[in-house]
């Protein structure tokens, strides 16, 4: 214990995983709280609402997601070295991300008769005027997380995930009786527009002026618009097309399947999005420490992907094995229908690590084509798959195209990973670079 002790220690000394392990931690808060929350809306609303507030909740983060996840490999890439230029940066990813998630909602606001419907109670001035607002704050509340990591700060996320959680947890219960009909899309989004003000006032009173203090004597210039656009023009599209992954493939289910079934889809899919989502918290601080010092990115990536094997293969198993156990908790049909999903989204989490490791490299080095290259070749492996496999399979297509595309993709950037883990290259360097970047 004593030995395991002074290990943790060790790293928590490290940036690289003290960002990584604080992230995954507020990774398993969110979790955790996330269950919570859940439980207590099985357990207070009917089915059909607890289906209905899981697919409002899904399509706002996809539109509030549309630019705020294209930014956030530009804020990790570009938030250590901004410099004086940290507050406009920060601003500037804000607010691209609320006006073109507004404007997407918007669109989808025009065009409600053709989704079906599940959206139809986004109908009238009121609901839709709350659900556009929702989208821009959701943008809003993604970045500012990831500005905390950026800034080498990551170890207030979890604080402010409890505190979120907590908060809505409470306003879900006390809206149950007064608001059976869009309580949870309101408990949701309200404790999330209050977090905006506290979390902000942290990163642009207190962490960003003595992160600007900090670097100041680096001699590093600050990103230009321009550098910081090339990066966004090859990484953006790549991002679009994990986005599409993570929320557009539910809001398709959505619109196949009633909202009782979709409700039970969508906890397994939520749950198997949480563990993967672990496999990308210390891919962001891989992208973060990278990016502050280049010369050691073999070796970051080395302990980032021993450290992520580490943590989430116990995890992969713990969730095979109770996947029946874990969903039982919300009901017998839950169990029943989302065991095998679950499973498979658990099991594509091992490939993803390696996918994300290699990702995460990539945007350290700015190599915006080959980001955009394996992410959108991933999303149009997953999405073609789930297309084929859903008349067969139903929403467990969606566990088997991940699995699959995934472990597909992982095996065809292997080669190139093996050399940026031992060179911190993607091509075979000289022997004088091989040296330094082993060192």
């Amino acid at each position: 214990m004593s030995d395991l002790r002074r290990r943790l220690l060790r790293d928590l000394r490290n940036p690289l995983f003290r960002n990584g392990y604080a992230l995954m931690a507020n990774t398993g808060i969110t979790a955790v709280l996330g269950m919570g929350y859940w439980l207590l809306a099985a357990h207070y609303f009917s089915e059909e609402e607890f289906g209905r507030g899981q697919a409002l909740i899904t399509l706002m983060r996809l539109f509030a997601s549309l630019t705020a996840l294209g930014l956030v490999g530009a804020l990790a890439r570009f938030l250590p070295v901004a410099g004086r230029r940290t507050p406009g940066l920060i601003l500037r990813g804000y607010g691209i991300a609320a006006a073109t998630g507004g404007a997407a909602a918007v669109g989808f606001l025009l065009t409600l008769p053709l989704w079906g419907e599940t959206y139809s109670v986004l109908a009238g001035f009121g609901p839709s005027l709350f659900f556009l607002a929702a989208v821009m704050v959701w943008a809003v509340f993604t970045l500012q997380d990831v500005a905390l990591t950026g800034l080498r700060q990551a170890t207030w996320v979890p604080l402010n995930s409890v505190v979120f959680g907590l908060v809505k947890m409470g306003l879900l219960v006390a809206l149950a009786g007064s608001l059976p009909d869009g309580g949870i899309f309101v408990s949701w989004m309200v404790p999330t527009a209050i977090a905006l003000i506290p979390i902000n006032w942290l990163i642009f009173g207190f962490v960003v002026p003595r992160h600007v203090r900090q670097t100041a004597g680096t001699g590093q210039n600050p990103p230009g618009l321009r550098e910081v656009g090339r990066f966004l023009a090859g990484d953006f599209p790549g991002t679009l097309s994990v986005l599409a992954i993570v929320y557009l493939v539910p809001v398709v289910v959505a619109m196949q399947v009633g909202e009782a079934t979709f409700g039970r889809f969508s906890m397994a899919h939520t749950l198997g999005c949480m563990i993967e989502l672990l496999a990308m918290n210390m891919a962001v601080s891989l992208t973060v420490e990278g990016s502050f010092d280049p010369s050691k990115l073999a070796a970051n990536c080395r302990n980032a992907l021993r450290r992520a094997l580490l943590i989430i293969v116990p995890i992969i198993v713990v969730t095979v094995v109770v996947a029946p156990f874990i969903l039982h908790i919300f009901g017998a049909k839950f169990a029943e229908e989302g065991t095998m999903l679950l499973r498979l989204m658990a099991l594509a989490v091992l490939p993803r690590v390696l996918i994300e490791i290699y990702l995460s490299a990539l945007r350290a080095r700015s190599e915006a084509r080959a980001l955009a290259f394996v992410q959108i070749g991933l999303a149009a492996l997953v999405l073609a798959s789930i297309a084929v496999l859903f008349p067969f399979a139903n929403v467990n297509a969606v566990g088997y195209g991940m699995l699959l595309s995934e472990t597909l993709v992982a095996l065809l950037i292997f080669g190139k990973l093996r050399k940026i883990l031992k060179y911190g290259e993607t091509r075979q360097p000289s022997v004088a670079q091989g040296s330094h970047g082993a060192a």
